[in-house]
């Protein structure tokens, strides 16, 4: 009876420092944390603000695709707001006219991912 418990120990405990191994935790001090310091955007006078809106074809999810070129939009510069709706294949942007063109907004989008996943049509401004 001892030889079976020992052997059920053996293998539950082999389980769990192989389970365990695959989720590695990083340990970080404080002293090389770093922090990100947000990005504080221009006003944007409303004179110069324009929005477009754009069809984004190649996205295969919400998470993966919608948001990151969302964010890879409203990260740019005079960029004020930008949307992409995964269910609608739809993205809209508003951005300082000064700074962005529609043309750019194009750019930056198709050279998300590999540079030949998304496609952009029917830009509207």
């Amino acid at each position: 009876m001892n030889f079976k418990k020992s052997i059920v120990t053996l293998v539950l405990t082999s389980v769990l420092f192989v389970g365990c191994k695959e989720k590695s935790t990083e340990i970080v001090s404080k002293e090389t944390a770093t922090t990100e310091v947000p990005k504080v955007k221009k006003e944007i006078a409303a004179a110069n603000l324009q929005t477009a809106s754009f069809s984004v074809e190649g996205m295969t999810c919400a998470i993966g695709c919608a948001k990151t070129i969302q964010e890879d939009l409203t990260g740019l510069d005079g960029v004020q707001k930008a949307t992409v709706d995964f269910d609608t294949k739809l993205a809209t942007v508003t951005f300082d006219k000064t700074v962005q063109t529609p043309e750019k907004l194009t750019k930056v989008v198709e050279a998300a991912a590999d540079g030949k996943t998304y496609k952009v049509s029917n830009m509207k401004s």
